[in-house]
């Protein structure tokens, strides 16, 4: 894969006039498949849940009860200024409005309040049915609107008119205010990280590119496909995401090798041989994670599922084939200046700290026989290295001090100073010749200088995070949810108020009555029996079809949709089926919007336990290829577990227990969606197997160098902390920006990505991991030898791709000291 890459990244490099071309191609024809086969006007925003109770009663109740089958609205007038929907005048206004609404676009039919006596006791609310005989996706774009504007004369002094129901949930989010938020943040964050606008440009573009390729594709399919607004959202928010970031780590290293002097043709193609090859490995992580979630078996999953990864796999060929291009046309102007900060740092980095320290051993070794009086190598003891008194501790010759005494390289853990005065590099992994630490290996020394109280404190705190999620409830989001100052929601809180709030969650009782003596009669007696049952409010007057033998009956419930009360009357009525049949000889199936919800529910949760051992399970045996270690796996699957379980923990915090939901707009609690914990699995295991992958690398590249176990965990941060610090910053802040959508169930999946990688990768990888690898030493990239030879060697990182090319390590450290930051 990296020998591919990197012919890839040369091709792209040499012919990037066409391969631009090529990829404006790809654009332009997403537009015009978009236009003509699909658009957003085609989004479905259905739940269904193929095979399932519900499902199977409303595809039946499509040809016996066509006016039921479809979406419905409500009409919810409220008389003012102390008046009664029942006076005369407002009586007369209701009825007008309700025969304006019958001639609305797609109304199949308006029950009125007064046949329908859905009047408050107070006498100041009556609420109308208006009945669709199509879903929610299949009403019109103006349908609504028509609505609305229907019983708007209504809206008088002395009365209010708002319109809600089940039509109106899920509709669909915009977002293209946090599009251009999270990739204004995204600039500012990178243009900080490159010092230089043209570089910081660069990943941006093309991350642009890719996310109006998928995005656009996808749309193109919506007249074919039943694809939501939701899965949409999350196809652009991980797509730009993961396009910014997977653009971030390989420009990263093609401007570190401009830096040591490399040609920008050759610098580029190593640039994807190297880092390309973790991104194509990351990345294929996501997809096959969001993938998986077409096995649960629910369309509205599968299609964010299936959005989301093709977007992920667009961002990983932009970042191999046309960032590479557009480094082409960039060509050297992306070498930082002389002198300037970002050329210190790119030095830094690359002529010091753990490469330094072996061009150090290597040059000490050469020179011990000629230069016994100046080089000192101990097998054991300790030894005055200066003449001044400082020791150095050594372990089996391990210890090497350099000809001028200048620096001394070993695993012994000790800081001393040879005769000229210079620093030394031991195990604890002090930085070498005066060098000094940039601001992530800076983090790293100090969590992993009391490693364990580190651990300790970061389950803690964590663990204390999570608690919440104990009492997690799950439900589909429903209009108590929307914004307050939208009609829907006014409409659902005086609904509630006034008739209950079963009212706003109707369940419908379809009853087969085609093997019963008196098909009229067993339907009475189905809905008494289940006028019965604890938790109903009312129960409504069967409604029969005589030529199915089929009746349907309308239950109210005492509790709200998402109440857990609700769910346990849907299954106390289907626990009750069978009595149902021996008494009456009718079959029943509870369906409606509010057992389609129940049924989704458990259905995800179902699917969730075995779902998170196959994504753990795969994160293992992963990390076991990859990195060729037991403990590297295991902790970083302890470490996504404990993140993922703080994650749930803060999104009960602050939508279900309302801790903190004002400052994101939050301005009512209600339950977690169904869907949010196993698309939290799915997205933030592809995305900490990201920085995994980065960050851990770099680490054990530099163990099998050295041997030494802590200096390349320090290593590790000081090649690869600052990118990762900025990757994860972007992609929280493309996340965050998603915030201000106006669906629920989007603003808790943004929600949840922010922080899911936010702890995942500042508290998991930067401070847990660390602190893991520090306790363990030696032991974390131990691999028993059987299955060492049985494991093929990946090579993730491209080591043996173009070593000659690679920027060359200093012969010695250069005793000035250089900026880190």
């Amino acid at each position: 894969m990296p020998a591919f890459l990197h012919r890839l990244g040369r091709l792209a490099f040499r012919r990037r006039r066409r391969m631009l071309a090529l990829w404006l191609a790809l654009v332009a024809a997403a537009v015009v498949c978009m236009t003509a086969f699909g658009g957003t006007g085609k989004l479905d925003n259905t739940f269904s849940i193929p095979g399932s109770e519900s499902q199977r009663a409303l595809d039946r109740m499509k040809t016996d009860f066509p006016t039921f089958s479809g979406t419905s609205a409500q009409i919810v007038f409220t008389a003012t200024d102390g008046q009664k929907v029942t006076d005369p005048a407002d009586s007369t206004r209701i009825r007008a409005a309700l025969g304006a609404a019958a001639s609305a676009p797609q109304v199949a039919k308006v029950v009125s309040p007064f046949d329908a006596h859905t009047i408050s006791a107070d006498g100041t609310t009556a609420v109308a049915q208006v009945r669709y005989e199509v879903p929610q996706s299949a009403l019109e774009p103006n349908a609504l609107d028509a609505l609305k504007s229907a019983v708007a004369g209504a809206n008088q002094e002395g009365m209010r008119v708002d319109v809600g129901g089940s039509a109106f949930g899920n509709a669909p989010s915009e977002s293209h205010r946090s599009d251009i938020i999270g990739v204004g943040v995204a600039l500012v964050i990178l243009t900080l990280t490159f010092g230089s606008l043209l570089t910081a440009g660069i990943p941006v573009v093309t991350a642009l590119f890719g996310v109006a390729t998928a995005i656009f594709g996808a749309l193109s399919l919506t007249g074919t496909v039943s694809i939501s607004s939701t899965a949409q959202s999350l196809a652009l928010m991980i797509g730009l995401a993961v396009g910014i970031d997977y653009a971030l780590f390989i420009v990263s290293r093609h401007r570190f090798h401009l830096a040591h002097g490399m040609e920008p043709e050759e610098s580029a193609a190593l640039a994807v041989g190297t880092a390309g090859s973790a991104v194509v490995f990351a990345g294929l992580t996501v997809v096959i994670s969001m993938t998986g979630l077409t096995v649960v078996g629910i369309p509205y999953l599968t299609a964010m599922g299936l959005a989301a990864a093709g977007a992920v796999l667009i961002a990983v060929l932009v970042a191999t084939t046309l960032l590479p291009a557009i480094l082409g046309f960039a060509g050297t102007r992306l070498t930082p200046g002389p002198g300037s900060r970002a050329m210190r740092r790119a030095q830094a980095v690359g002529g010091t700290g753990e490469d330094a320290v072996d061009a150090t051993r290597d040059s000490s070794e050469s020179s011990e026989s000629s230069e016994s009086s100046d080089s000192v190598i101990s097998a054991g003891g300790e030894h005055d290295l200066s003449g001044t008194g400082d020791n150095v501790a050594s372990g089996s010759g391990e210890i090497v001090v350099s000809r001028a005494g200048e620096h001394v390289a070993g695993r012994t853990g000790e800081r001393v100073s040879g005769r000229a005065g210079e620093h030394i590099a031991g195990r604890t992994g002090e930085h070498v010749a005066g060098t000094a630490a940039n601001a992530a290996e800076r983090w790293f020394r100090l969590v992993t200088r009391r490693p364990l109280l580190t651990l300790v404190a970061v389950v803690a705190s964590l663990g204390a995070l999570a608690w919440p999620a104990h009492d997690m409830r799950l439900a589909l989001p429903d209009n108590g949810t929307a914004p307050s100052s939208s009609s829907q929601r006014i409409a659902f809180d005086k609904v509630g108020e006034k008739l209950g709030p079963g009212f706003n969650g109707p369940l419908l009782v379809l009853a087969d009555t085609s093997h019963s003596s008196d098909p009229t009669t067993a339907a009475q007696r189905v809905a008494a029996t289940i006028g019965a049952l604890p938790g109903v409010a009312t129960v409504g007057k069967p409604v029969a079809n005589p030529a199915t033998h089929t009746a349907l009956i309308q239950v109210i419930p005492d509790s709200a949709p998402s109440d857990p009360a609700t769910k346990t009357l849907v299954n106390s009525i289907r626990d009750d089926r069978a009595a149902i049949q021996r008494d009456t000889g009718a079959t029943v199936q509870v369906t409606g919007s509010t057992a389609v919800s129940v049924d989704v529910a458990a259905k995800l949760n179902s699917a969730l336990i075995p779902f998170a051992a196959v994504v753990i399970g795969l994160s293992l045996l992963l990390l076991l290829l990859v990195f060729r270690s037991l403990v590297v796996p295991l902790k970083a699957a302890a470490g996504f577990l404990l993140s993922i379980a703080a994650t749930l923990g803060a999104v009960v915090g602050v939508f279900q227990l309302g801790h903190l939901g004002s400052l994101i707009g939050v301005d009512t609690t209600g339950p977690v969606s169904s869907f949010l914990p196993i698309i939290l699995l799915a997205v933030l295991f592809g995305l900490a197997m990201d920085y995994e992958v980065f960050l851990v690398s770099r680490m054990r590249e530099s163990y099998l160098r050295t041997g030494n176990p802590l200096g390349a965990v320090h290593s590790g941060a000081r090649h690869s902390g600052r990118v990762v610090t900025a990757a994860a910053l972007i992609m929280t802040s493309v996340f965050a920006a998603f915030l201000t959508s106006d669906s629920t169930m989007l603003k808790q999946i943004a929600f949840a990505l922010a922080a899911g990688v936010l702890l995942d990768a500042f508290v998991i990888r930067m401070t847990f991991v660390p602190a893991v690898l520090a306790l363990t030493r030696h032991a974390a990239w131990w691999l028993p030898k059987w299955l060492e030879r049985r494991l093929p060697d990946l090579d993730i990182e491209g080591d043996r791709v173009g070593p000659a090319s690679a920027p060359a390590v200093p012969e010695s450290v250069p005793l000035t000291p250089s900026t880190a930051d």
